[in-house]
């Protein structure tokens, strides 16, 4: 009777050998973990950016200050380089990394130019750019932004907050076009420029007005 059982406990042992040998050297699978919503978008953000390279040609840094009390005195930078970035469609957040050479101001005067440009004022030499880079953005409505960033003129640097507008975007023979325009008021002896303040020979409130136009191969 136990002889006849032998096969049989022999077939099974070695059915279930080769079961337990198979189920070991089965890899078992990774288990898959779905994106979550904060890096889809972040990831299509990144995809949808723009870089843009400020046109030198068609950019310009403009100043307003009161002279003697009177009248208002304009001049001009014309030396404005840097990059625009921008992302998604319509444009969602904005970025601005803008330098502008000292050296370029301009007031149609050359001996007015050459006191601008001395220690009085700009003092070039020492500090051949001013810089603004933005350190976060918020949409409005219409095509404006409120931007924030450091603004760095004369040695110093201060936190601003303007709000910019969009003021086109177009496709051109040469590539892609955008535009972008803001103004806002410092005063100028915050940074450092205070000569003809305490007599009021030139005023301490500078308005500014930095036009924009970049371009995207």
């Amino acid at each position: 009777m136990f002889l006849s059982l032998a096969p049989t406990l022999s077939i099974a042992a070695s059915l279930l050998f080769i079961s337990v040998a198979n189920t070991q050297q089965t890899p078992v699978a990774a288990p898959t973990v779905a994106p979550t919503t904060a890096q889809t978008t972040q990831n299509k953000s990144a995809a949808d950016s723009t870089v843009w390279k400020i046109d030198d040609t068609h950019s310009m840094g403009l100043f307003r200050v009161q002279h003697s009390g009177a009248g208002m005195f304009w001049g001009r930078f014309d030396g404005v380089t840097g990059i625009i970035t921008t992302s998604g469609i319509p444009t969602g957040t904005l970025a601005l990394d803008v330098s502008i050479d000292t050296n370029s101001v301009s007031s149609a005067n050359k001996d007015l130019d050459g006191h601008l440009r001395s220690p009085d004022f700009f003092s070039v030499k020492e500090f051949p750019t001013m810089t603004f880079v933005s350190t976060s953005s918020k949409k409005l409505p219409g095509n404006m932004w409120e931007v924030s960033g450091n603004l760095t003129m004369h040695g110093v640097t201060k936190l601003i907050t303007t709000n910019v507008e969009m003021t086109g975007q177009a496709e051109s023979p040469r590539g892609k076009k955008i535009g972008f325009e803001t103004v806002f008021t410092i005063d100028r002896s915050e940074f450092g420029m205070s000569y003809g303040v305490e007599k009021n020979a030139i005023g301490n409130s500078v308005r500014i007005t930095v036009a924009l136009e970049a371009g995207s191969s």
